[in-house]
């Protein structure tokens, strides 16, 4: 038997492909299968059954196009109610790959039809779980997506996500091995560990969720701090249940070169957004005016998710040479199959043809503290728990993910410096001042971490992340 997680950093996500015999079985794939095929070719093996713990909000999940490529059922939890053929288990029930078996574990709260898969290894030992969201390491899965108005609260499903936990996980043996869905950074859960693997006894002594001494308690903890989330991410739900776009297709469309002479006027006529994915560096030497900077080379795809949110908005890329195709299937992973096409030539290309350019305007830190006075406005786009762990005294803080709230509160008139913790961020935001009109602003190179290596501006007091929720 073999189980290998396979990590994708950027999404938080993990995907699980089981081999035993000459048979497989993978849970939760991404969008993109070519990976998933390349494995099973290797190791000379049969794809029996692909798993979905649940209908995935964060992520499009590449069940379809595996299961059109390999023949293999798709198998679901018990209420699952998908717009598509697949197999919908019942709870308890077993399936069997090779020598080891998987056992349905119906355990509903983050979603109704979240399900945890049991692994039984060949000696009939129960070894590992695969979780899904409904236990994270750490945490478990925000129970507020599944809410119905005027019957199903975000109160009511973190109860029933109580009860599966009490009644199916915590009954496990100590030794079993936890595979979640996600790690840290995932928008799916508020206090997730940053390791991706751990052992069910240890969980039990050290997540907070679990540690709860009734259900009251755990409603209250586990919703206690819980911000909205992304907006994007009902879309992809939809897609999960009702199908999508096979991948293939979607490169092929997005993968047209259109020439700088050209670019603009396609981006008018189709009413795309030029989305820039280079790094922020090079973005603030010279951008096309109006265009997004979300850069590749971060968390891409849930920012553009966050930011942009209709999956269904056509887009036009500025990458570097040779990236257009990760674009695209890192964009494609989270719903936005609608890349009508790139820059050829990238921004060189635009800027050689002679067209109009724009700048932001960014400074170093040590430029910054000499600049910085008692009267200087900063606006500090980091997530409310960073803000409050640490910042730049009388400095405002409006998380980036809210943007779109408060840059209609932004008096171009006054100026401010802009910074995130690094510079990714405040980048982002500085790209969407602009294609609002907003210029009378300086952004901080290297964000908060650098500003405050130079240990010239005064902060607040530090206190640990883990505990601001």
């Amino acid at each position: 038997m073999k189980v290998e997680q396979i990590y994708t950093g950027c999404l938080a996500q993990g995907a699980y492909y089981i081999v035993s015999e000459n048979e497989a079985a993978i849970i939760d794939p991404l969008r993109e299968v070519k990976p998933y095929l390349e494995r099973l070719e290797k190791d000379n093996v049969t794809l029996k059954y692909i798993f979905e713990t649940h209908f995935h909000a964060d992520f499009v999940s590449g069940h379809l196009d595996l299961s059109k490529k390999t023949g293999a059922p798709i198998i679901y939890g018990p209420t699952a109610q998908p717009e598509f053929e697949a197999i919908i288990a019942e709870d308890h029930q077993i399936f069997e790959i090779g020598k080891v078996k998987i056992k349905v574990l119906h355990t509903p709260g983050h979603t109704m039809e979240s399900t945890t898969y049991l692994l039984i290894d060949e000696k009939g030992t129960e070894t590992a779980i695969f979780t899904g969201d409904t236990l994270f390491l750490g945490d478990v899965g925000r129970p507020d997506l599944a809410q119905k108005a005027g019957s199903v609260t975000q109160e009511d499903l973190a109860g029933i996500l109580y009860e599966s936990l009490q009644t199916k996980i915590m009954p496990l043996d100590d030794s079993i091995t936890v595979y979640p869905a996600h790690g840290a950074g995932s928008a799916c859960g508020k206090n997730m560990q940053k390791e991706t693997v751990d052992l069910l006894g240890n969980q039990k002594r050290t997540n907070y969720a679990l540690n709860q001494p009734d259900k009251a308690s755990f409603i209250r903890e586990v919703l206690d701090g819980l911000t909205a989330p992304p907006k994007y991410f009902g879309m992809n739900v939809a897609l999960n249940k009702g199908g999508y776009e096979s991948l293939d297709a979607v490169m092929d469309k997005g993968l047209t070169p259109v020439a700088a002479e050209d670019f603009e006027a396609y981006a008018e006529e189709t009413g795309a957004l030029i989305l820039d994915t280079r790094n922020p560096g090079d973005f603030c030497k010279g951008f096309i005016p109006n265009s997004i900077n979300i850069g590749l080379k971060g968390d891409f795809a849930p920012w553009v998710g966050s930011l942009i949110v209709d999956v269904k908005h056509p887009l036009l890329l500025i990458a570097d040479e040779g990236t257009e195709e990760e674009a695209i299937t890192r964009l494609s992973r989270v719903g936005f199959d609608h890349v009508l096409g790139y820059l050829k030539g990238g921004f060189e290309a635009w800027k050689s043809s002679g067209k109009e350019t724009d700048e932001v305007n960014r400074i170093s830190p040590e430029e910054f503290t000499r600049q910085f006075t008692e009267h200087s406005k900063v606006i500090d786009v980091r997530k409310i728990s960073e803000y409050a762990a640490e910042h730049i005294d009388n400095a405002y803080n409006k998380p980036l993910d809210t943007i779109s709230d408060w840059v209609k509160t932004i008096d171009d008139q006054e100026h401010f410096f802009l910074h995130c913790a690094g510079g990714y961020r405040s980048m982002i935001a500085a790209s969407i001042l602009n294609s609002h009109g907003i210029r009378n602003f300086t952004e901080i190179e290297g964000g908060f971490g650098a500003i405050k290596k130079t240990g010239i501006l005064p902060t607040s007091d530090f206190i640990c992340q883990s505990k601001v929720i």
